[in-house]
């Protein structure tokens, strides 16, 4: 009890300085936790790598509490001082979780989920199945959210028009088995938009 009370604790802290830096960051953390748990659960994963991938879809942008909010929030196409303060985000979650015992499960998801298949993505350029399949699974959750929601600089794409960059992206950007997974389930109406929720409100 007093464990789960402690991790309770702790990502309440985090989530909340998240909310703070950008208040968008906490919508965007739980809908590429639901994009992530369709394709695990596809793939079988336990209840208890559910619950490490929930902690890790809600944390995976931690990092991005110690960046500017003129970088975050900027309209315009970054500079390359910028491009690296953005890109050292997942090293930079990845630390401050590690701090925190009971948040360590979330570590993979966080240092990996900007990835990619073709060893082409950040921190690490890691490439292939050499990526944590929570790294890639996340990289694939967190794109498609990206893809389909409101940012300073460009608009949203359908959801339709997003799954079928996901499937284009398959086997450069994102690992090709969970690229076709969650095209499926796409397909299979188990992923919810941004847009969608806006709607249905």
């Amino acid at each position: 009890m007093q464990g789960e009370l402690s991790l309770v604790g702790h990502l309440a802290h985090f989530v909340a300085a998240m909310r703070a830096c950008d208040p968008s960051l906490g919508g965007h953390a739980s809908r590429v936790g639901s994009h992530a748990e369709a394709i695990a659960r596809h793939l079988e994963w336990t209840e208890e790598r559910l619950g490490a991938l929930r902690l890790g879809a809600a944390l995976h942008d931690v990092g991005k509490v110690n960046i500017s909010q003129g970088v975050l929030q900027k309209p315009g196409r970054l500079d390359p001082a910028e491009v690296v303060e953005i890109r050292a985000h997942p090293l930079e979650g990845a630390r401050m979780i590690a701090a925190v015992p009971a948040l360590r499960a979330a570590i993979p998801f966080v240092l990996f989920h900007h990835e990619r298949w073709d060893g082409e993505g950040y921190p690490t350029k890691r490439a292939g199945t050499e990526i944590p399949v929570e790294g890639r699974l996340l990289a694939v959750a967190d794109a498609f959210d990206a893809m389909t929601s409101l940012r300073p600089y460009r608009d949203r794409l359908s959801s339709d028009e997003a799954a079928k960059e996901v499937e284009r992206c398959a086997g450069s950007q994102f690992d090709p088995h969970l690229a076709e997974i969650f095209v499926a389930a796409h397909a299979a109406s188990e992923i919810v938009t941004e847009l969608a929720l806006a709607g249905a409100s």
